[in-house]
């Protein structure tokens, strides 16, 4: 159950920055609505996940998928170029959540 909630606040939290992006700093008013809602759904999700874990490893696992799905968002949804920096960034932060869960 716990990388049922993690993965799916990481999920809700990256799906609220990308509209966080469509919203122009929250001016755009959907776009922020729906941004504010994805962070309250997410914040609830790793919140259920950390009833029974500790905080600062269930924190820093959405953390970390998170932030590789917001990698893989930037790609397919923004455009963002790929770079080796990139890449190599992401990786280490996959294998620290990795470190982390054992």
């Amino acid at each position: 159950m716990f990388f049922v909630l993690t993965i799916s606040a990481a999920v809700f939290f990256t799906s609220g920055g990308a509209l966080m992006k469509h919203s122009e700093g929250l001016s755009r008013l959907w776009a922020s609505v729906g941004c504010l809602s994805l962070f309250v759904v997410g914040a609830a999700l790793q919140a259920l996940a950390m009833r029974r874990t500790e905080m600062g490893t269930t924190h820093i696992f959405v953390v970390g998928v998170e932030a590789a799905l917001a990698l893989a968002f930037g790609l397919f949804f923004f455009r963002e170029a790929l770079s080796l920096p990139k890449v190599s960034g992401a990786a280490l932060i996959v294998l620290g959540v990795v470190l982390l869960r054992r």
